[in-house]
């Protein structure tokens, strides 16, 4: 829809902006569109409707400006359809008369089309040589934004050099796309640290890149809205954007707003002493209310984690198919509630008992046999990589990281999935429970 804030009619305010980032328009899904189709379809358009969010707070909150501090897109795989949508959208913004600052990250400079769009002349796309734009709000002071966009997808070096100094007697902000100290397994993306930007002289740096939001910085405000929409549960939790006011005396106040369609949480569930399945039922149903009253925004997406030492340990993971759809009956009475996966870390009441089946001897003999040998064993492991392999191979390009991004992360999936596997092979083993145990 269009914004309702015509051209010229905000009134005579401190100067504010949006400050977001990490936006990955339709940014393709994991394994969560193999998992749930339906689930798949919502999250694909999140991003989507996230940005909308951010164009109709920017024209409710009457701001000067809206800040992308880089990864607007997703690579190199963005459709025409996604420009489209993106220039109607920024269209919206220069019809409210909000001007819009863009730089390129990673993702942005793999993207096919970055520099074929035409946006609006409110639109400015910083250069990778590092520019400064000047604006005079009604406010008694001038603003001066500073940006330098990612040439390439690599940006191993620090880019603070290329920065000019601030201007003198204006607020100045400074756009930045940084991976800034690092962390272990990830490549460098423009990296500094906060004390040499604070060192720099700006007011505030309007950073991007990390998916977590942190606000940090003794002379300036330095800070990484993070991700304003999940995409799976290693984004979980609230995600934001930064409604940024500078007051007369140039005082500065930071705002975290929601604008997420959804939201990915692990919600835990303790079923300790838990004996019949009706009771574990209703302490699935208690935590995802809990959880989902606690929302801020539309949809939750659930992952269950069950813990805790109960008798039904191994009927969970026998009929994990059975669990599955108790949950998901759960989540569609409750509304906007998605069970995105159950993990599974309940142990029998004696872990170390055997089950009262009879067949405890034998299974407890073949699960230490797999855990002690076989998943150890040089042989399996080559195998399982080899798989892997074999696996990612047939994958389109933009998702062949779902087993991991690097060699630690790869082999730890693997190993979980193993274990894991061998769990509910062993828990189908085991001889059926007496009838009536249901």
């Amino acid at each position: 829809m269009p914004c309702t804030l015509a051209r010229g009619t905000r009134s005579a305010l401190p100067f504010r902006f949006i400050h977001t980032a990490d936006i990955h328009l339709d940014s393709p899904l994991k394994s969560l569109a193999l998992r749930n189709a339906e689930l798949g379809r919502l999250i694909g358009g999140a991003t989507r409707a996230a940005f909308s969010q951010i164009v109709d707070l920017a024209c409710e909150e009457a701001v000067d400006a809206v800040l992308i501090a880089g990864d607007l897109y997703d690579g190199a795989q963005t459709s025409m359809k996604t420009a489209i949508f993106l220039a109607h959208e920024l269209q919206r913004l220069d019809d409210a008369g909000i001007r819009t600052f863009l730089i390129r990250g990673n993702h942005d400079a793999a993207s096919r089309i970055t520099n074929e769009l035409t946006l609006p002349a409110s639109v400015t796309t910083f250069t990778a040589r590092a520019e400064t734009v000047t604006l005079t709000p009604d406010a008694p002071f001038e603003v001066a934004i500073h940006g330098v966009s990612f040439r390439q997808p690599q940006a191993p070096d620090s880019l603070l050099d290329k920065f000019k100094p601030p201007v003198a007697g204006a607020v100045n902000i400074a756009m930045l796309h940084t991976s800034l100290g690092g962390a272990p397994g990830h490549d460098p993306y423009a990296p500094c640290q906060p004390a040499e930007l604070d060192a720099m002289g700006f007011d505030y740096w309007a950073l991007g890149h990390i998916h977590q939001r942190s606000v940090q910085g003794a002379a300036s405000k330095i800070v990484m809205p993070g991700i304003p929409q999940g995409r799976d549960i290693g984004e979980a939790g609230g995600k934001s954007v930064s409604l940024v006011t500078v007051a007369d005396d140039r005082i500065i106040t930071i705002e975290e707003r929601t604008v997420a369609l959804a939201r990915f949480e692990r919600v835990a569930v303790d079923l300790a002493g838990v004996e019949d399945w009706s009771e574990m039922v209703s302490r699935i149903e208690s935590a995802l209310r809990t959880a989902r009253a606690a929302l801020d925004c539309r949809h939750l997406v659930a992952r269950l984690e069950l813990s805790g030492q109960t008798p039904l340990s191994w009927r969970l993971r026998r009929d994990a198919d059975k669990l599955a759809g108790e949950a998901e009956a759960i989540a569609l009475a409750i509304g906007d509630t998605w069970i995105d996966k159950i993990t599974n870390a309940t142990v029998s009441a004696d872990a170390e008992a055997e089950p009262a089946s009879g067949d405890g001897p034998p299974l407890q003999e073949l699960g230490a046999l797999i855990d002690g040998e076989i998943l150890q064993s040089p042989g399996y492991r080559q195998a399982v990589e080899a798989l892997a392999d074999d696996i990612t191979s047939q994958l389109p390009g933009e998702i062949r990281d779902v087993l991991g991004e690097d060699t630690e992360r790869r082999a730890k999936i693997l190993d979980d999935l193993a274990r894991e596997g061998a769990r509910d092979i062993l828990a189908r083993l085991q001889a059926a429970p007496e009838s009536g145990d249901a």
